[in-house]
């Protein structure tokens, strides 16, 4: 019986995963590149992607918790070094875990502040910024070593508050005035290190504390957190073995699964893909290739906000989104670009460059977050569209599964007719082309779907094991019109000598009355 190892779900704790014998992604030569590079930090990932994790090993290691790090690749690098494992004064500050529409900023700070008064038995007046300083000062005087500041999501108190102007406002007062310290006080410092999903231009961590070096696309960072296919071959062979054999796969096609799933984050253009480390542990536990990291969150803001600017969401899929360093690296809540903050937040990625130096391509980053995210946009255009409601994605597979036309399309004429357009003022061909492609991408989890845009090609070709569907899409045109543009173009000519059935189907759509009018099959 093979042993069941202890896979790290859910341990943020550097100390609590090295005491607990859970498996360890060795991350820690970073952490020697950055106490010997420069000095203060920061580093934007999505949710979920090791931030925590590796600030309580940044932790532990300038507490000096050498047993901690026992047989890691950092013991080896400071060997001969005397200043090595030396404790250092740290402050942590952990955003995690709080309720910022509930509890007040500055409430939380007081009560990290107070615990660290106690131990340096300093004394609690003024200002939390006063507060501070007072500490700093007072920790290196009783240890006689420099202090190290961590800060772990410095942005969830912002984050939650992006739809409610007047407590955003507020809260970038308090940090204002609180890490501004950082940059007055630092002589009393010896290494700082800011995570983050999100870089907020305006914030002053960023705007007074110019002394930060943003390592979020660096190409030498570019695996600090997540995992590489090298790290999980390497660190989950038991489990990546026992996940083939579940599914009677090759342990190579079982990864290759994994890839198209989890896999393609990259922080910097050609470097290799970065593995969300949630979904891969998660996967490997439990031996499915579910959405784990998609189900943790739904961006009902993004998806909203999208909505309302209508943004053309087959860009996602088209790699037509392009931006630079300057824009993907910074949001501001008054800036109506939301390419920023789709990116910082792990929705798109860098799938590629024009040039060394950009503009980037941004797109998905695989398979996990292109359907998670689509699935949570799909409601905002179609709302009556529930599952079990006749109008679902559930109810159109069934349809194509059984080769059934008439009822392909009564289903998609039920979806459109329930689809409110009163308050929107978006053109109706965006609105038709965004219930397109979100029906049938979404489709496309449960057959094999190919979604155009481009001339020369059918609008949208399904395939499953009987059938081949050919569609072709006209506003304000007849149907015979697009099934005539399905014959004269040749798009059925691959399928020439298939077995299986194959249905060309024209649809026309009537802008004026906002609905599926025309439906011709041959």
């Amino acid at each position: 019986m093979r042993e069941q190892r202890k896979l790290p779900i859910g341990v943020q704790s550097f100390m609590s995963l090295r005491k607990g014998g859970f498996v360890y992604v060795d991350k820690t030569r970073y952490i020697y590149e950055l106490a010997n590079s420069s000095k203060q930090y920061f580093l934007s990932r999505p949710r979920r992607f090791g931030k925590s994790l590796f600030l309580s090993t940044l932790k532990a290691y300038w507490e000096g918790r050498k047993e901690l790090f026992e047989g890691l690749e950092i013991e080896k690098l400071e060997q001969g070094n005397d200043e090595a494992w030396q404790p250092y004064p740290v402050f942590y500050f952990d955003f995690n875990g709080q309720n910022y529409q509930a509890r007040a900023l500055e409430d939380v700070l007081d009560g990290m502040l107070s615990e660290w008064e106690e131990i340096y038995d300093c004394e609690k007046k003024g200002t939390l910024s006063d507060r501070f300083r007072r500490l700093m000062k007072t920790a290196q005087e009783k240890t006689g070593r420099d202090c190290v500041v961590l800060v772990d999501e410095y942005d969830k108190p912002l984050l939650e508050a992006l739809e409610n102007d007047e407590l955003e406002e507020h809260n970038k007062a308090v940090f204002k005035g609180f890490f501004g310290t950082l940059k007055n006080y630092d002589e009393y410092l010896r290494f700082v290190f800011i995570t983050g999903v999100t870089k907020f231009s305006k914030v002053s961590i960023f705007s007074d504390l110019n002394q930060l070096e943003d390592i979020s696309l660096y190409e030498r960072y570019s695996g600090i957190c997540g995992m590489s296919a090298e790290e999980i071959c390497e660190n989950f062979q038991p489990e990546l073995k026992a996940m083939a054999e579940k599914h009677h796969m090759s342990e190579a096609d079982c990864l290759q699964e994994m890839a198209r799933k989890y896999d393609g984050y990259h922080f910097f253009p050609d470097c290799p893909g970065i593995y969300n480390p949630f979904s891969v542990i998660n996967a490997l536990s439990k031996g499915v290739f579910s959405s784990f990291w998609f189900a943790t969150g739904t961006p009902t803001f993004l998806v909203r906000r999208l909505k309302n600017m209508h943004f053309d969401v087959r860009q996602f899929a088209e790699h037509t989104i392009y931006a630079d360093e300057v824009l993907i690296s910074d949001y501001r809540a008054d800036n109506p670009d939301i390419v920023p903050l789709l990116y910082q937040t792990g929705y798109l990625t860098i799938v590629g460059a024009e040039s060394e130096v950009g503009p980037y391509i941004l797109g998905f980053p695989n398979e996990e977050v292109k359907l998670g995210f689509l699935k949570s946009l799909f409601p905002e255009y179609a709302p009556t569209a529930t599952t079990g409601s006749g109008k679902d994605i559930f109810a159109l597979r069934s349809r194509i599964l059984e080769g059934d036309t008439e009822g392909l399309r009564d289903t998609l004429q039920a979806l459109f007719a329930s689809i409110p357009y009163t308050t929107d003022d978006a053109p109706f061909e965006h609105y038709f082309q965004t219930v397109l492609y979100l029906v049938f991408t979404l489709l496309g989890q449960y057959v094999s779907c190919e979604v155009h845009s481009s001339r020369g090609r059918a609008d949208c070709i399904l395939t499953t094991d009987k059938y081949v569907y050919i569609f072709e899409f006209k506003v304000d045109k007849s149907a015979k019109e697009a099934l005539k543009q399905i014959e004269a173009k040749g798009y059925a000519e691959p399928f020439a000598a298939d077995e299986r059935e194959i249905f060309k189907i024209g649809v026309s759509f009537d802008s004026e009355k906002r609905r599926l009018s025309e439906w011709v099959t041959e």
